[in-house]
């Protein structure tokens, strides 16, 4: 590399780059197909296994499954591989009052991946494992996920006065915590484009780091790193490393050390390395639809953002977020449309309308959720006045998302294509017509 310069290093670099993903795909897939879970799974064995949650139970209320990380099976090593469990009856019940990080032993018997279960390969899921019984579990051992797991808590305990569906909301905004959201909300949100404010992303990761800056601007330059690359690691085990979380985290990681080296901070730049350094600690990102659509929504911005909202017209305050709006959604376009079929032409609208909603509700939530939860117990009556602006947000971004999933009209895979084969010849049509008024000045200022 250091002999190579000019446009040279940038095409040695890209193929280093693609042969050193492509080797670590392969080594994934390897790791994956033939792990020491592959023999019981295949034989549908039936075992006793001690697993770490992975994440968070989901399920109805017979029902539950979580995805874990089996440390062994029958008192054997099994390599931690990660495996979905599923359990029903008094099992369901139980192991739905767990949390991510607690370590469970049960027995059951397993099974291969089938059916719409098959996408969770691409989570790292070697077999499913139907539970019976739920023997044993222990609580986190690791002082993070207790930490995360308390701090969780305290910001669900400070909502806990709120109604049902905008607990769940705030939970879903606050935690990228969607379990108690009813799937009639979820598709509301999806019809009006507003999906991606039930994920955590960078706006959340900004907030806590501003939240959390005063204290930090008090530390040495050093000790800032430190310290704001935990902030980082602590929410990012609280909310769970969603795909959204870890790019988000992994650019705010990427900032603070170019900051600290003195390096520049562009935002495309600090993508590039975000989403490169990501794809190769784990390449099965490429197949997260919520992975490509963080990206593609932060692309769109950091490419599009500043030259769409020069050629607008209107105010600043108007200008500047229909702008960003219009730039995160050309980005995730070519992600939505071949998953979905569509996009929601009410996506503009909604999302312009819902962003003034969004940040103080985020902010509201998170600094009221963790002092409600501080005092929720011995001041039950002081904890619901503090959510009481939280809950108002909540409901009109629920309103929000009902009036605008009304709109009908989707754009599809030809309305794209139809209205980018329009744009680019709108634009040529422009280009053409400047260059031909360009000659004629030449020609009248040469006579």
């Amino acid at each position: 590399m250091f002999l190579v310069r000019g446009p040279a290093r940038l095409v040695v670099g890209t193929a280093a780059v693609v042969l050193l993903a492509t080797a670590l795909m392969q080594r994934a897939l390897d790791g994956r197909d033939h792990s020491p879970l592959a023999a019981p799974t295949h034989a549908r064995a039936a075992a006793v296994i001690t697993a770490t949650l992975a994440a968070d139970p989901d399920g109805a209320r017979y029902y539950s499954d979580v995805l874990a990380r089996v440390g062994r099976i029958d008192g054997r090593s099994a390599g931690h591989r990660t495996v979905q469990i599923t359990a029903g009856g008094d099992a369901a019940a139980a192991l739905r009052l767990l949390e991510a990080g607690d370590e469970i032993e049960v027995s059951g018997w397993f099974q291969p991946l089938d059916g719409y279960d098959r996408r969770l390969r691409w989570r790292h899921v070697v077999a499913s494992f139907d539970a019976v019984e739920l023997r044993a579990f222990t609580p986190a051992r690791s002082p993070l996920d207790r930490a995360a797991n308390e701090l969780r808590a305290r910001v669900l305990a400070g909502a806990r006065h709120l109604p049902a569906t905008e607990r769940a909301l705030v939970a879903g905004f606050l935690l990228g915590d969607t379990r108690e959201l009813g799937r009639d909300v979820e598709e509301q949100f999806r019809a009006s484009g507003l999906t991606h404010l039930l994920a955590v992303s960078g706006a959340n990761v900004a907030f806590v780091l501003a939240l959390t800056r005063p204290a930090l601007r008090r530390l040495g330059l050093r000790a800032q790193l430190v310290a704001g690359l935990a902030v980082l690691v602590l929410f990012g085990t609280m909310t769970r490393w969603e795909p959204s979380v870890l790019r988000a985290c992994a650019m705010a990681a990427c900032s603070m050390a170019a900051l600290y080296l003195g390096r520049p901070t562009a935002g495309v730049r600090v993508l590039a390395l975000a989403v490169l350094a990501l794809v190769l600690a784990d390449p099965f990102l490429i197949h997260s639809i919520g992975f490509l659509l963080s990206c593609g929504a932060s692309a769109g911005i950091a490419f599009l953002a500043a030259p769409v909202t020069t050629r607008l017209r209107g105010p600043q305050w108007f200008r500047e977020p229909l702008g960003v709006t219009l730039a995160a959604q050309i980005g995730v376009a070519p992600v939505l449309i071949p998953v979905f079929g569509s996009v929601p032409l009410a996506a503009l609208p909604a999302n312009l309308v819902a962003a003034p909603i969004a940040g103080p509700l985020t902010a509201l939530g998170l600094v009221t959720g963790i002092a409600g939860g501080a005092i929720e117990s011995w001041a039950p009556g002081a904890a619901a006045v503090l959510q009481m602006p939280t809950g108002l947000l909540a409901h009109a971004m629920l309103r929000t998302a009902d009036v605008f999933s009304r709109v009908p009209v989707e754009v599809d895979g030809r309305a794209a294509a139809a209205l980018t084969a329009g744009t680019a010849l709108l634009g040529a049509a422009r280009l053409w017509s400047g260059r031909r008024r360009n000659l004629r000045v030449d020609a009248l200022s040469s006579r």
